[in-house]
């Protein structure tokens, strides 16, 4: 029964839909999208994990009761661990701090163990998350590290099955392919499925800005001054092992800004949820397509789901965070907001709510203090969960009590058009400001507020 149900999930893996770009202008061209995020485990990946676990059983490196280690930026773990942990073995993933939380959680779900470690340094730092895992491989017993960089049944995997896909479901039309590279096992592979069946096939580079890749592609320089990019699984600071990069003759670099943006806008012209990694590949697409003078025929990829970025690309809040979206600047405290009331964006609960609904709403979304509004409209409070404890701990049957009876009305309220200085005042007592203008609520401001203001400001 395991064989054949281990057969039956693993033959979804592949033989994913391509489907035309319809509401978004495209040029001349017609843009495809290869719906990578229709695996089993939501991403291109979920290919690679397969086929290197089968190769590495096939010559000796992994045996009954072995565990499986990986660095990973979350896609490839979620494609060995969906992969490993069907067929019986322990999946130990070391992954950079910037990864979102839903792969995370997704990682742990599925029995794997997770590493968190910094996304700041290069590699030879003992922290970098290859050298990471290529020490913890060493340390365990009966350990088998993956290795994507430079595992040559990762670009296999793709010039066997994700090639001719395409190629049979473009009807052996076909001029240009835009790639991202992460492991660069998809471009790889690619490469030489087409340089046998097409080989005047254009392959175009998406690459974050920050990554050094589309600056070598485009100068034959190496630049070893790589910056910082939020896009998660592609752009890298080095060459990878399997790279081959001799047929892209067009690379375009992508703000995280245009990758984002272009995330949201698949979704809301497309219906397509997907992750950030995509938007890049669609913004150097759609870059591509509107260059040309002649239709052309292109496909790109929709790498992973965008369920994995819900708290990232698709939330305002933390978009405005990272500076990913730039709001009409008022000149006055109001900049500093993290969630703006007169935007939607705060939490709230009304007086007569009772404390159990307070406290779940803090929880499900993470918060330690909520503004309380009536039925007017207007600020009557703050509650926060020092005021929940204080009034439930002697007695938890208290949680029905209403929020009026424990909410703060003395508040700490500052004009939109008050001083630095003053917010400071507060927030140094350890308060949390309320920004107020007479009738009008905009928001709070907490420390956290503050520094990522000052962050912002840096960047």
């Amino acid at each position: 029964m395991q064989h054949a149900s281990q057969a039956a999930l693993f033959s979804l893996i592949g033989d994913t839909p391509l489907i035309e770009v319809t509401r978004i202008d495209t040029g001349p061209c017609q843009l495809f999208l290869k719906l990578e995020s229709q695996n089993p485990g939501g991403s291109i990946k979920d290919r690679i994990g397969r086929a290197m676990i089968e190769q590495a059983e096939h010559d000796g490196h992994l045996q009954p009761g072995g565990t499986v280690v990986e660095a990973t930026a979350g896609n490839t773990g979620l494609g060995l661990a969906l992969v490993a942990r069907i067929k019986g073995y322990r999946v130990v993933l070391v992954v950079p701090d910037k990864m979102a939380a839903e792969k995370i959680l997704h990682l742990k779900a599925l029995g794997a163990e997770i590493h968190l470690t910094r996304s700041d340094v290069g590699k030879g730092h003992p922290e970098y998350y290859q050298d990471y895992a290529a020490r913890l491989a060493k340390e365990i017993p009966g350990a088998w590290f993956a290795d994507q960089f430079n595992n040559p049944a990762n670009p296999r995997a793709h010039e066997t099955t994700t090639g001719p896909e395409i190629w049979d479901q473009c009807n052996h039309k076909l001029d240009a392919i835009v790639v991202g590279v992460g492991s660069s096992g998809t471009l790889t592979g690619l490469s030489r499925y087409f340089r046998k069946t097409q080989p005047n096939l254009e392959f175009v580079l998406a690459d974050p800005q920050g990554s050094i890749l589309a600056d070598y592609v485009n100068t034959g320089v190496l630049r070893t001054d790589a910056g910082s990019w939020a896009v998660e699984g592609i752009g890298e600071d080095f060459i990878p092992g399997i790279a081959d990069l001799s047929r892209v003759k067009k690379a375009y670099t992508i703000p995280d800004e245009e990758s984002f943006g272009t995330a949201r806008l698949l979704l809301q012209q497309e219906g397509i949820l997907a992750g950030s990694s995509t938007g890049t590949l669609l913004a150097a697409a759609l870059r591509y397509c509107r260059e040309q003078t002649r239709p052309k025929r292109v496909v790109t990829f929709v790498c992973d789901t965008g369920t994995r970025y819900l708290t990232k690309v698709y939330s305002d809040g933390w978009m405005v965070d990272q500076g990913l979206i730039e709001r009409p600047k008022l000149g006055d405290l109001r900049d500093l907001i993290g969630r703006r009331y007169d935007a939607g964006e705060v939490v709230t609960v009304s007086p007569t709510d009772t404390l159990l609904t307070a406290f779940n709403r803090m929880r499900t979304s993470d918060l330690q203090q909520l503004p309380v509004i009536d039925g007017e409209g207007r600020l009557a409070g703050l509650i926060d969960e020092s005021d929940l404890l204080l009034h439930v701990s002697a007695e938890p049957k208290h949680f029905s009590a209403p929020v009026s009876t424990t909410m703060t009305s003395s508040l700490q309220t500052l004009q939109p058009t008050s001083s630095m200085g003053h917010l400071r005042e507060i927030l140094d007592r350890g308060l949390t400001a309320v920004i107020h203008d007479g009738e009008r609520f905009y928001g709070l401001i907490t420390r956290y507020d503050l520094l990522n203001h000052l962050r912002r400001t840096l960047s």
